[in-house]
């Protein structure tokens, strides 16, 4: 299935595919029994995240971790934290189908995310992530790369989010 795209000069905002998506909960302490049942070392400072190959790990709160895979992975790594829940205390919570990714890219992909966006994105560093707002809707940020984010909005507040992402570079592209 293609993504829908909008391109426009200087940024692009695009619907990216579905992933396995957890909210992990667990004692930092117990973060090497995480990092061996998920097949990959979680960041420990908060707003750090951690990748390899399709995994991906973002440390946002003192105590809890946004995890992604690969949408066929997802039942191994639930059966492998449900294999260690005897030992070790934790919630792991599959969120794939509350939320939808949109990819912003481009030279003015700051200059976009700041229309609906209260924090200073430029101190965001690669490959770390921020729970914050756009507009009125939580998100989680991800930043890819200098110039590419990704932005986590729950179903319901898609629309709105990815309409006013159009919108906004629309009239970056005119320079309104």
């Amino acid at each position: 299935m293609n993504a829908p795209v909008t391109s426009f000069d200087t940024v692009s905002v695009t619907v990216l595919p579905s992933v396995a998506r957890f909210n992990l909960r667990i004692a930092p302490a117990d973060l090497s029994v995480a990092s061996a049942a998920f097949g990959l070392t979680l960041p420990t400072k908060i707003g750090q995240g951690a990748q390899s190959g399709d995994r991906a790990a973002y440390c946002i709160g003192p105590d809890e971790w946004l995890l992604h895979a690969a949408e066929a992975d997802q039942q191994a790594i639930v059966s492998a934290f449900a294999a260690v829940r005897a030992d070790t205390a934790h919630s792991l919570v599959v969120i794939s189908d509350r939320e939808m990714t949109i990819g912003i890219d481009g030279p003015d992909a700051l200059a976009l995310l700041s229309v609906g966006c209260p924090i200073d994105l430029s101190r965001l560093p690669i490959g770390g992530a921020k729970r914050t707002v756009f507009d009125y809707a939580q998100v989680m940020l991800i930043r890819d790369a200098e110039d590419a984010f990704r932005v986590e909005v729950w179903r319901s507040y898609f629309p709105h989010v990815h309409g006013l992402l159009e919108i906004a570079a629309r009239e970056l592209t005119v320079g309104l």
